[in-house]
């Protein structure tokens, strides 16, 4: 509690700054100008948590001074008792609500709150690697739909003996690139393939990759810049997905990114999957030299570019998966690969929060 005017100083300072946008968004000047309304609404959002725990915080102060108060100048034991009583839950309570406040003052990756683009692509094992990129898109799947978030595939390369060479798709809902953000790395599998007749236990990977998705006003993209190809879309899904030119290739000619999108019947609406894809992988250009500048201090984030960082092991034989970022490890594989994934990304959190609190100080 010795820095508690310091901290109420910051607080009543972002209460102002929470006021001022509360004034500026009802100004006919912000609602005529969509991009600023945006971002004023974001900072706006952003600040309430913190605004709403500050307020939370200086009652507690102010109780905890009426409560010493009346224990030097009460003469009724009864209230005495009482004081003493609220003054020792409050020493137990404040450090932590500061700890807390401490937390939400750092700014927090700005890109956490967006919704996500993940690519899972089969590595080193060839049908193998294929088959566990496919058990991870069902374990993400899971997860994501237990979150009650939506998933949609952009685009699937299916592999030879089942799962996927590759596999792009976007995850939409609330605060999505800040939970899965901490799966980007490489992914490593011990079992015996089933591909095997031997019965001898072998080591394949996947990598994962995760974007946050671009929003309409994170990247200006030129008409010009871009070449539209139109295709037959190719693979399952029977005859009528194979006569249709419905699927869409996106090629941005300054950078030769290239995307395409044939998960739609619909020209149009693969067109805006592409487009979408296309933004954020031009917007994660530059968030990928911040990521490889975070990713230098703290050993939780994998810079996205980095395809050799190892991060977990799934080993069947023993049902243990870890995690090495933080030497997590659980015994209990199945119910992981159902989906069972927040209390690993918990755990990342909790490490991630204390090299953020370190990096401040």
């Amino acid at each position: 509690m010795s820095d508690a005017n310091s901290l109420v100083e910051k607080l009543d300072g972002l209460k102002d700054k929470y006021e001022q946008i509360q004034n500026q968004l009802s100004s006919p000047d912000v609602m005529g100008d969509m991009k600023k309304f945006v971002q004023l609404n974001k900072d706006y959002k952003e600040l309430e948590p913190i605004v709403a725990a500050g307020e939370r915080y200086k009652q507690m102060l102010s109780n905890y001074d009426s409560a010493k108060d009346l224990l030097v100048n009460e003469k009724d034991d009864e209230l005495k008792e009482m004081a003493r009583e609220e003054l020792s839950q409050l020493e137990e309570e404040l450090p932590k609500i500061e700890e807390e406040i401490k937390l939400l003052l750092i700014p927090s990756d700005p890109e956490d709150g967006k919704n996500a683009i993940m690519e899972i692509r089969g590595g080193t094992g060839g049908d193998e690697a294929a088959i566990f990129a496919g058990d991870l898109f069902r374990m993400y799947s899971k997860f994501i739909e237990k979150k009650g978030w939506k998933i949609e595939v952009t685009s699937r390369a299916e592999g030879t003996s089942g799962g996927f060479k590759e596999i792009v798709f976007s995850v939409n809902g609330e605060g999505v690139y800040g939970v899965l953000k901490y799966e980007s790395g490489v992914h490593r599998v011990q079992r015996v393939p089933q591909t095997e007749t031997q019965g001898r236990v072998h080591t394949s990977a996947a990598s994962v990759v995760v974007l946050p998705e671009a929003g309409e006003f994170d990247v200006e993209l030129n008409e010009k810049d871009i070449r539209k190809d139109i295709f037959c879309a190719s693979g399952p899904g029977g005859q009528g997905v194979n006569t249709t030119y419905s699927a869409i290739r996106l090629t941005h000619i300054p950078t030769g990114i290239v995307v395409q999108c044939q998960d739609e019947r619909n020209q149009l609406k693969n067109y805006e999957k592409a487009l979408n894809e296309l933004r954020t992988r031009l917007y994660n250009m530059e968030y990928q030299k911040y990521l490889d500048n975070l990713s230098s201090k703290r050993k939780t984030m994998v810079s996205t570019g980095d395809r050799s960082a190892k991060i977990r092991t799934y080993n069947y034989p023993q049902s243990r998966v870890t995690d090495h970022r933080i030497n997590w490890s659980t015994h209990n594989l199945p119910v992981f690969m159902d989906g069972e994934i927040q209390e690993v990304i918990d755990q990342l959190q909790i490490a991630e929060n204390a090299e953020r609190l370190k990096e401040a100080e």
